[in-house]
């Protein structure tokens, strides 16, 4: 099914129902939540989770998992997505957990997930309910990626947090937040320590990568991330990128471009 509404097709008795959506660029779709589990791939652009508890960037050629009954928003850049609605009680079988999460989406998924949108609403052929039994065996085993940035649920961090991700800069100090919130420095490291589960600098790092990550998607030269983030050099924000995600910055600004010549997504 492509570019339906899921409400639509929500009580198909089918433990799977699958769509596919194209979005413009800078779409964005308040918040709202699903009965089924979602399982959100994007074949092009970029998408930009958010619920209350943090914020999933998802590159091209990833999805997001995301829950039944969690409230979210998405904000689509250039998207082409194909999406699986789980029911609960299959859903909960998985494993994948009870939060959002970012997965990689091996080429075997890929092309179950291509597949399954182009079934019948209302599929029972043995081929197809055995296309659809070894889609959720393989969304099982895929690894997940640390794509997510954890927000602080308490106004003052959160504003403080938010301001941050706006305009991040990997040379922020803990002090200065410390300061700006009037507390002690050991009391704030504590402090956004139990509101976000990371670390400052923890925290800080992987805002900043995911903020390039999406730079990167978006075409932003390597260079041009590096000096927006505060780094003295393309070479050492590529070390450290490399070091979080285990690729170098290169793989997602050409990966962008891979997804969007080279695997055309068919129907």
């Amino acid at each position: 099914m492509r570019n339906v509404h899921i409400d639509d097709y929500d009580a198909l008795a089918r433990e799977v129902v699958a769509v596919g959506n194209d979005y413009p660029e800078g779409y964005r779709l308040p918040t709202h939540r699903h009965r089924r589990a979602q399982l959100l791939y994007g074949a092009t652009g970029l998408m930009e989770v958010t619920t209350d508890m943090g914020r999933w960037t998802v590159p091209p050629q990833h999805a997001v998992w995301i829950p039944p009954q969690m409230a979210h928003s998405v904000k689509f850049t250039g998207v082409s997505t194909r999406s699986l609605y789980i029911e609960p009680a299959s859903a909960s079988r998985l494993n994948v957990g009870e939060a959002c999460k970012i997965i990689s989406v091996s080429p075997l998924l890929r092309q179950l997930l291509i597949e399954a949108v182009m079934l019948d609403p209302l599929y029972d052929s043995p081929r197809d309910r055995l296309l659809i039994s070894l889609l959720l065996e393989e969304l099982a085993l895929m690894p997940c990626r640390q794509f997510d940035i954890p927000l602080p649920r308490e106004e003052k961090l959160l504003k403080r947090c938010q301001a941050f991700l706006a305009a991040p800069d990997i040379h922020d100090a803990a002090d200065d937040w410390a300061a700006m919130l009037f507390m002690s420095q050991s009391t704030f490291r504590r402090y956004f320590l139990k509101q976000t589960g990371m670390s400052f600098m923890a925290w800080r790092q992987r805002a900043c990568v995911v903020v390039a990550l999406s730079r990167l998607v978006e075409g932003t030269p390597v260079s041009g991330v590096a000096l927006a983030l505060g780094y003295d050099s393309g070479s050492s924000f590529s070390t450290m990128f490399r070091r979080v995600t285990g690729q170098p910055p290169s793989f997602y600004l050409s990966g962008g471009q891979l997804a969007r010549t080279e695997h055309p997504l068919r129907g």
